[in-house]
């Protein structure tokens, strides 16, 4: 089996370190800062696509200065805290690997960004593949989905999504791929059942049941 994560809100808890950095990125631009439930709204989507939702009005300069504004808060604040993992998301991805499962990642950061936090987290071999939204479509179009099922040779039957936002459930949904919604992330459970996931997970272990009957 093929398992998608998304990283932000699924694996790593970042809510609030990404709703901060563009906090003070508004700031920064002179702005009022948006509230957090707004901002909570575009976890998952790439940083120029999330940018646009939250500031439609937005000069194509000023969009490009808020989001290197946003990229520095966010490398700081990373590196005053490192990004943790949810409870048990490491055992539980440890598991599936030892029984044979591919394990790969379908994030809305950059590829940048990725690459600096799976490295400092000692990570960058352990995922079989990632992709990220600045080297293929944001969310929730399904292009790094079907480019993950490319990159494997593996019938979307055989893989599953497993995310935090509507964004993730909608990018499954579009191309028929089995879906898993977490309930601990960015977006409240009850916005993800429209999408009818096989599974709800309120603890991240609860995957290896649902992976042993699948």
């Amino acid at each position: 089996m093929l398992f998608i994560f998304d990283w932000d809100g699924t694996l790593i808890d970042s809510k609030a370190k990404i709703t901060h950095s563009m906090q003070f990125a508004a700031r920064d631009m002179g702005w009022e800062p948006l509230a957090d439930s707004l901002i909570h709204n575009i976890i998952g989507l790439g940083l120029p696509e999330a940018i646009l939702r939250l500031y439609p009005q937005a000069t194509e300069l000023e969009c490009a200065a808020l989001r290197d504004f946003y990229a520095a808060h966010f490398l700081r604040l990373d590196k005053e805290k490192s990004s943790d993992f949810f409870p048990l998301v490491p055992e539980t991805l440890g598991v599936l690997r030892s029984q044979g499962h591919l394990l790969a990642i379908a994030t809305g950061k950059s590829r940048k960004g990725l690459d600096r936090i799976l490295g400092g987290l000692n990570l960058s071999d352990y995922f079989d593949a990632t992709r990220c939204a600045d080297e293929t479509a944001s969310k929730p179009h399904p292009l790094m989905l079907e480019q993950l099922l490319a990159h494997f040779n593996s019938p979307v039957q055989d893989a599953v999504m497993i995310g935090d936002t509507e964004y993730d459930m909608e990018m499954a949904q579009r191309i028929d791929m089995p879906r898993i919604a977490v309930s601990y992330g960015a977006h409240h459970i009850d916005r993800l059942h429209q999408y009818e996931p096989a599974l709800c997970l309120d603890q991240f272990d609860e995957l290896l049941s649902w992976s042993r009957l699948n």
